[in-house]
């Protein structure tokens, strides 16, 4: 198994909610988990996920933790199709924290496009699944 350079840990307050979560509706895959730690360890495409039920370590935490976990930050997951996932999630009635929508950013003379579906996870992580749309070029 080939390790990305980054691969986020998340502090989670029920590790078998979470896994379900992200296993059954957005699709993830386990790759290998430690049960005894209460530990898992998914990929989602090229992306790549660790998930840790919170138990309270000093090492583990840098600051209290409360709903939603993960203030500040969000993170961004690429996808080849943004529609199975939010198919998943409809069928759930699980809610989406921003309605799909397209984003263009520009970088100098050139415009990059993505579909994104923003959703929240049961600890209240915010996931933006990002599937590219190409690019445009300026003109002056």
């Amino acid at each position: 198994m080939k390790f990305n350079a980054l691969y986020p840990e998340l502090l989670v307050t029920d590790l078998k909610m979470s896994l379900e979560f992200y296993i059954e509706l957005l699709g993830f895959h386990l790759e290998y988990e430690r049960p005894e730690e209460k530990f898992a360890f998914m990929s989602f495409q090229e992306a790549q996920l660790m998930l840790l039920q919170d138990n309270e370590s000093e090492h583990s935490r840098t600051g209290a933790l409360q709903y939603p976990r993960g203030q500040g930050i969000n993170f961004s997951i690429v996808t080849k199709a943004i529609a199975p996932v939010e198919e998943s999630l409809n069928r759930a009635e699980h809610p989406l924290r921003i309605p799909v929508r397209e984003q263009w950013h520009r970088v100098d003379n050139v415009l990059f496009g993505e579909k994104q579906l923003w959703v929240m996870d049961p600890d209240g992580y915010l996931l933006r699944f990002v599937e590219d749309l190409g690019q445009k070029e300026i003109y002056k």
